[in-house]
């Protein structure tokens, strides 16, 4: 049950409390750049799910089985990025070929998830956390979830604004930076509820 606990801890924690883009502000530019419409945001919130998972699954072993097994630590990064970039090129070719609209729609944003540190972000932080491969897993999920859910609030949020009538300055980007702020310090409302929830 303990170990159940700390995986639900893990998962409440990676989507609410430590959401990598409102609270750690990792994967900005697709957070920015994808938002305008919500089923933009849905498909690249799910790939990025996708990529974060089976990034892991796949760093996890090759961290502690072939790179600290021979000494290896210091190619983290480079050979973590190649694995995530070989990834994201998989995805883009099965949404070209399966789901060719929203290939389309996603447009230059979906190269860019290789790119994205977020998802970078979350394979070191697994390996740093100590966490276990299950842990890690859960922690991915959790991760690419709060990315999701962020990229759907925000679209609401976004789709707000563009109805709305506002001072010709803050137009584009200045209020949607305003915007995010806002989204991002309603989630620091969560940061008490993960430390209570089998209290």
């Amino acid at each position: 049950m303990d170990t159940f606990k700390s995986l639900i801890i893990i998962l409440m924690s990676s989507v609410l409390v430590n959401n990598y883009v409102l609270n750690r502000f990792l994967g900005i530019c697709p957070f920015l750049g994808v938002s305008k419409k919500l089923n933009q945001a849905v498909g690249m919130g799910f790939s990025v799910i996708f990529v974060m998972v089976v990034a892991t699954a796949v760093t996890w072993p090759i961290q502690y089985f072939l790179l600290d097994s021979y000494g290896l630590g210091y190619m983290q990064t480079i050979v973590f990025i190649l694995v995530i970039a070989a990834l994201v090129q998989f995805i883009e070719m099965t949404l070209k070929k399966f789901i060719p609209s929203l290939h389309k729609s996603l447009g230059v944003y979906l190269p860019l998830i290789t790119t994205n540190c977020a998802v970078l972000g979350v394979t070191i932080e697994n390996i740093g956390e100590n966490f276990t491969f299950v842990e890690s897993l859960v922690n991915s999920l959790g991760c690419g979830l709060g990315f999701l859910l962020a990229m759907v609030l925000f679209s609401g949020v976004r789709s707000k604004i563009d109805d709305s009538e506002i001072p010709e300055s803050f137009k584009g980007l200045p209020a949607t930076l305003i915007a995010a702020s806002f989204v991002s310090m309603a989630f620091l409302g969560f940061a008490g509820i993960v430390d209570n929830l089998f209290a």
